[in-house]
């Protein structure tokens, strides 16, 4: 946890923003697998962990905006808990750590609801995502499970996105350590990596890692020798010479902060002469993207940057060809580039997704574009802010269905040139990706610096 003074004054900054009602929040259950006492690894929801910084299952919290009181509900161990996990710290200790002073169990909660609901004021809580909670906030509120989403509190939403979004002083060490651990890893894996290996054996190597640095891995890595299947965590391959490796792994600190880097390398020891001329040209997308940071500036435009660039790329190596412009206004580009350039992340490493893109990544002044191919995977599009902090991963990926599909479709042959690009079918995928912290002036990269050149790369690989 930090120091007990930052959750003390984020709940009284969220508090601000309301004159009456209560705020419920939510933590986090045991998830069971296969049967009720063999559980998913156990991850408090983020936003509680925001708040209060304390990771244990099982627990709630209610602002009383008309009393002025907090209180967190939740159960003391038992006997039987310390028998099968050990004497821990209290509940009422870990509520001091936080800076709480009324701690009630947590079967109360359901009472305090009803009263509450009595009076006629109203319940604030955010969209729930684990089934669990949804069951729960449907029993006590009496509304069906479908309307739970609907029902969530718009204004709750955006104060905690506010908040949320611009990382504090803390906040920015945790995040620079887990993008310089994440880039550690990202080396280990390049060191090592070579022919006639699994890709689940590096992918254990990844996980090895997280937990010795103390975390965990800040969400299931994509080590792929498929690089064209964007979230592939399939890692029954073979690494064969000629191949290039995609590896997308972060590690999430042990206060929760996510890493999210990708890098791709050849398994040989150099790249062929067309994986190099493609990859050049995702740096380029790169580069130029997270040149283009700074506060004021809208995503959209850095992820249209982006675009530009590969398809500029794309069309000096013959692949694309007409008005850069043009093409990318069309969408052309997303025959090789499907994806947004980056999110936001924090806490998550899509942060608040479950709050809701709309809120999250755009504002009621600039909506997301939910029709375009490509486009409408964008996760941020709303102007930057100092203290945001976001990925920039530009990629090509060679999706042989999606040029068949188009090619039939006889879509963008103004654009594309399918006689060149059937010559790439079995290319697969390139992603360049790190972490940047919007300053006043621009940004600056997160962690450390991790292998980015080919000549970089290749020296590792050699």
């Amino acid at each position: 946890m930090f120091d007990k003074e930052v959750y003390i004054k984020r709940r009284k900054i969220l508090k601000s923003n309301f004159d009456s009602g209560i705020l419920l929040f939510l933590g986090n259950e045991d998830s069971p697998m296969n049967y009720a006492d063999n559980t998913y690894h156990f991850r408090q929801d983020s936003t509680f962990l925001y708040y209060f910084g304390i990771s244990e299952p099982a627990l709630a919290a209610v602002f009383d905006i008309d009393s002025d009181e907090i209180i967190l509900f939740g159960n003391e161990m038992g006997i039987d808990d310390i028998v099968w996990m050990g004497r821990q710290k209290t509940l009422k200790e870990k509520s001091v750590d936080s800076g709480l002073t009324h701690v009630q169990p947590l079967g109360e909660l359901d009472e305090y609801l009803i009263q509450y609901k009595q009076k006629k004021r109203a319940i604030r809580f955010l969209p729930p995502y684990r089934p669990e909670n949804k069951i729960k906030l449907a029993s006590w509120l009496d509304i069906s499970i479908t309307e739970l989403k609907s029902a969530a509190s718009v204004k709750l939403i955006k104060a905690v996105v506010a908040q949320r979004s611009k990382k504090s002083a803390e906040e920015i060490v945790e995040l620079d350590k887990a993008a310089s651990i994440s880039a550690d890893i990202h080396l280990m894996v390049m060191q090592q990596a070579k022919p006639g290996m699994y890709e689940r054996e590096l992918a254990a190597k990844i996980q090895e890692a997280a937990l010795s640095y103390g975390g965990n891995l800040a969400y299931a890595a994509i080590l792929t020798v498929r690089g064209e299947i964007l979230h592939n965590h399939y890692h029954g391959n073979i690494l064969k010479e000629g191949q290039m490796v995609l590896n997308d792994s972060g590690v999430e600190t042990a206060l929760g902060y996510a890493g999210d880097l990708t890098r791709t390398f050849p398994v040989s020891k150099k790249f062929s002469s067309k994986q190099k001329d493609v990859y050049n040209v995702v740096l380029d997308a790169y580069t130029n993207a997270k040149n283009a940071l700074a506060p004021g500036i809208r995503y959209l435009d850095i992820h249209l940057t982006s675009c530009k660039t590969l398809t500029q790329g794309l069309k000096d190596i013959g692949l694309m060809r007409g008005n850069v412009d043009d093409a990318v206004e069309a969408g052309a580009h997303a025959m090789f580039f499907q994806c947004g350039t980056g999110h936001m992340m924090g806490l998550d490493v899509h942060d608040m997704e479950d709050l809701g893109e709309q809120y999250v990544g755009y504002t009621d002044d600039l909506k997301k574009n939910t029709t375009q191919f490509g486009l409408k995977s964008l996760r941020l599009g709303k102007a930057l802010e100092t203290g945001y902090v976001l990925t920039v991963e530009p990629g090509v990926y060679i999706i042989p269905e999606l040029i068949d599909r188009w090619k039939a479709e006889n879509k963008f042959v103004e654009f594309i040139n399918y006689e060149k690009l059937d010559q790439f079918r079995d290319f697969t995928g390139i992603r360049v990706e790190d972490d940047f912290l919007i300053t006043e002036k621009g940004s600056r990269m997160l962690g450390k610096h991790l292998a980015l050149s080919v000549d970089e790369i290749e020296s590792i690989r050699n």
